[in-house]
């Protein structure tokens, strides 16, 4: 794939809770053979300190997605083998890069998890990061746009910033994991999120058992 034919999807991550999320998705579209866009936020580095003991460094990018990527939803390094050569990283702060302009060719955004200060920002069409103004392009572009909010509860506020953003075309996918794809493990829930994610950005995978209209499916499961 040379720079000329690729078309990413930009994947965001916010400061929200659920670093596991971010990382399913982006490895589900990686095996579908997508480019990558990636975002990470100020404060969503923090969160993935906090919850893998990863920083991410702009200067150490590769180095500290590779270790990301590579690590279940458990904690346990070296889970999965990852390539992240399909992989494009442009820093929070950088209001120039690629898909902060429409005329940058790209499939669509995630942001995963999305914060309610994402969810704000976006509904409110505000730039103050290149995620914010990434989702604003993508609106306004009318191309897919994915918000996986992880927060709970949910104020009346945010609710209603939830129906701007569906009123303005986007997908408001909560980051709820069921359970009738027979889960057995964390990644299993992580998964199952991470492919509703996929399927409403129309991208194939099989990270979850789906639906075939038999009661008592996942109890079966192995």
């Amino acid at each position: 794939m040379n720079d000329g034919e690729r078309v990413p999807w930009v994947v965001g991550v916010s400061g929200a809770s659920g670093t596991p999320y971010a990382a399913a998705v982006v490895r589900g579209l990686l095996d579908a053979g997508e480019a990558v866009d990636l975002v990470v936020s100020r404060a969503s580095r923090l969160t993935l300190l906090d919850e893998t003991g990863i920083g991410f460094r702009d200067a150490h990018w590769q180095e500290d997605l590779h270790a990301w990527l590579a690590r279940g939803a458990d904690g346990k390094p070296g889970t999965f083998d990852v390539d992240i050569d399909a992989v494009r990283h442009w820093p929070a702060g950088d209001l120039a890069a690629g898909p902060s302009s429409g005329s940058y060719p790209v499939k669509g955004m995630i942001v995963v998890p999305a914060s309610t200060a994402a969810v704000a920002g976006i509904a409110l069409g505000l730039s103050k990061d290149l995620l914010q103004r990434a989702a604003s392009v993508t609106l306004k572009e009318r191309r897919t746009l994915v918000v996986v909010v992880r927060e709970t509860p949910l104020s009346g506020q945010t609710l209603k910033q939830m129906v701007a953003l569906d009123e303005a075309g986007a997908v408001v996918l909560p980051a709820s994991p069921a359970f009738y794809a027979g889960a057995t493990h964390i990644q299993d829930l992580v998964d199952f999120v991470a492919g509703r994610v996929l399927d409403a950005a129309g991208v194939a995978h099989t990270l979850y058992r789906r639906w075939e209209g038999e009661l008592g499916g996942g109890s079966r499961r192995g």
